[in-house]
C-alpha cells in the first residue's frame, strides 16, 4: 500500500510560512531527497530559489530536481516503500515567478497529470481570489494584483489579475483564457468531486479562495479524487499547503518563540528585500530599543567590497559586545539596469556579499531574522550552509522559524526567522524581534 507525500518545489524558502515540523532541503541529490520522502512529516520542501534565476536556469534546475526525485521514488519502491507523490510548485502569492516554465518541466519529468491547478490565495498575507480575480488586501480593501507594485516587477511583470487571462499571457497564448477551467467560490464550497474526476490531459484550472475553510473543503475533494487515481499538479501560494497537510497546532506558540533563542543573547537582522512594505517595516524596527542599523551601500560592493565587509563585521561585533542587535540592510533605492540579465547578475553580487556578512556574524548571535524570500534562501543554503533544516513553526502569520542543527560549526541550534518581503504590517519585523527578546 502506498502512502501520500506532499513534495513542494519552492522557488524561495517562504512557502513553509503556514506549516511546521517539516524539513526544508537546500540540496536535491537522491539521498537527500530520500531523507525528505521518508521523514515522518506529511510534506517537505525543496528550496530551488528559481525565482532568483533566469528562465533557462530555472528550467534546468527544476529538471535536475525532478530527475533525482524520480530516482529516489524508484529506489524506495524497490525497497518496498511505495510513495504516492503529490507535487506542488510553490511560488509567490502575487503571481511573480517562472510560470509555466516550472510546471511544464514537472509535467514532462513526473507526469502525466490529469490537471494542474493555479491556487494563489494566501490568506495570512491578505491575498484572496474571487470570481477568478486575484486580489491583494490593502487598507482593508481588495485591490486587483495587476494594479499593485508587484505587477510592475522588472523580471516577472504581468498585466492581468483575472487568472485565465494571466495564464494566457504567461503561456504566450498556448493556453487560451477560454480553455481554463474555473473553480469559483460557489464551486469550491460545494461538491466538485464529480467534476474533478472528469479532468484529463493536464487541464489548467484556476481556484478561488476567500478563506482557509474554502481551500480546506476543496482539498478534501481533491484528495478523494487522488485516492481514486487522479494525478494532480499544483502551482500555489502557501495557504494550499495548510489545507493539504492538515497539521495539528505547532509545538510552541508564536508568542513563546524566545524559548529557542541561544543563551538569551542579542540577535541579528538581515534585510535584502527592497519592496515598499519591507522598507516601512525596517524604518519601524530601527526606532526600537536595543537595535542598531547598519546600511550597506550596494553601489559600493563592486569597487570597495573588502573594506565594506570589514567595516560591517566590526560594527556587528561592537553591537554584540553591548548586547545590541545589529540590523544590516541594503540601501533602499532600487538601481536601474539596461536588461534583466544585468539586474539578476547584480542581485547575485549583492546576495553573495550578504552571505559573507552572515558567515561572519558574531558567534554569540542568539537569533537571526532574514527579511526577503531570495535573501532567506541564500541565508539557509549558502550563508549557513544548511543541507536540511526543520521548520519549528510560525512566529507570526506567514513567517517561519527554522533552527540550525545542533552540530552546526558556528551557530548550533540558532533559530532563524524566514520573513518574506511582502508579508506583515508596518510593525511586522518589530513584532518578530520583540517576541525573540521579550
Amino acid at each position: 500500500m502506498s502512502k501520500t507525500k506532499i513534495i513542494v518545489l519552492d522557488d524561495d524558502p517562504t512557502g513553509s510560512q503556514t506549516v511546521h515540523s517539516c524539513l526544508l532541503l537546500t540540496r536535491w541529490d537522491v539521498e537527500t531527497l530520500k531523507q525528505g520522502l521518508t521523514d515522518a512529516a506529511p510534506l517537505f520542501f525543496v528550496l530551488t530559489n528559481t525565482r532568483g534565476m533566469s528562465a533557462t536556469d530555472a528550467a534546468d534546475l527544476t529538471r535536475e530536481v525532478c530527475v533525482n526525485l524520480r530516482k529516489a521514488l524508484e529506489q524506495l519502491a524497490a525497497e518496498g516503500d511505495n510513495i504516492n507523490p503529490l507535487l506542488v510548485s510553490r511560488s509567490d502569492s502575487t503571481l511573480r515567478g517562472h510560470y509555466p516554465v516550472e510546471t511544464d518541466i514537472i509535467a514532462e519529468e513526473l507526469g502525466p497529470f490529469d490537471a494542474h491547478f493555479m491556487v494563489p490565495a494566501f490568506f495570512e498575507g491578505g491575498r484572496i481570489t474571487i470570481d477568478s480575480i486575484h486580489y491583494l488586501m490593502m487598507d482593508g480593501k481588495p485591490v486587483p494584483v495587476h494594479e499593485t507594485e508587484f505587477a510592475r516587477d522588472s523580471v516577472f511583470g504581468y498585466s492581468h489579475s483575472y487568472l485565465p487571462d494571466y495564464v494566457e499571457e504567461k503561456t504566450g497564448g498556448r493556453i487560451k483564457a477560454s480553455q481554463v477551467e474555473r473553480f469559483v467560490v460557489q464551486d469550491v464550497r460545494a461538491d466538485s468531486l464529480s467534476r474533478l474526476l472528469t479532468l484529463k490531459d493536464n487541464q489548467c484550472c484556476v481556484v478561488d479562495g476567500e478563506t482557509q475553510d474554502d481551500l480546506n473543503h476543496f482539498c478534501s475533494q481533491l484528495m478523494q479524487a487522488a485516492a481514486e487515481g487522479k494525478r494532480f499538479l499544483f502551482r500555489s501560494a502557501a495557504s494550499l499547503l495548510t489545507a493539504l497537510a492538515q497539521l495539528p497546532p505547532q509545538p510552541i506558540a508564536a508568542e513563546k518563540m524566545r524559548e529557542y533563542v541561544r543563551d538569551d543573547r542579542a540577535g541579528a537582522v538581515i534585510v535584502g528585500s527592497h519592496v515598499s512594505k519591507t522598507t516601512q517595516q525596517l524604518m519601524h524596527l530601527l526606532q526600537q530599543d536595543g537595535i542598531h542599523g547598519i546600511e550597506i551601500d550596494v553601489a559600493k560592493i563592486a569597487g570597495q567590497r573588502d573594506q565594506l565587509l570589514a567595516d560591517i563585521i566590526a560594527n556587528a561585533e561592537d553591537c554584540h559586545a553591548n548586547n545590541i542587535t545589529p540590523v544590516i540592510y541594503t540601501s533602499r533605492t532600487e538601481l536601474q539596469f539596461d536588461d534583466q540579465q544585468t539586474r539578476l547578475a547584480f542581485g547575485e553580487q549583492v546576495s553573495a556579499f550578504l552571505m559573507d556578512v552572515v558567515r561572519n556574524l558574531p558567534v554569540s548571535t542568539g537569533f537571526l531574522i532574514s527579511k526577503g524570500g531570495i535573501t532567506s534562501n541564500d541565508v539557509l543554503s549558502d550563508g549557513l550552509a544548511l543541507r536540511t533544516s526543520r521548520v519549528v513553526g510560525q512566529i507570526l502569520a506567514g513567517c517561519s522559524v527554522v533552527r540550525c542543527p545542533h552540530n552546526h560549526p558556528r551557530y548550533p541550534d540558532m533559530p532563524v526567522v524566514i520573513f518574506p518581503g511582502n508579508v506583515g504590517d508596518e510593525t511586522g519585523i518589530t513584532t518578530a524581534y520583540k517576541r525573540l527578546i521579550a
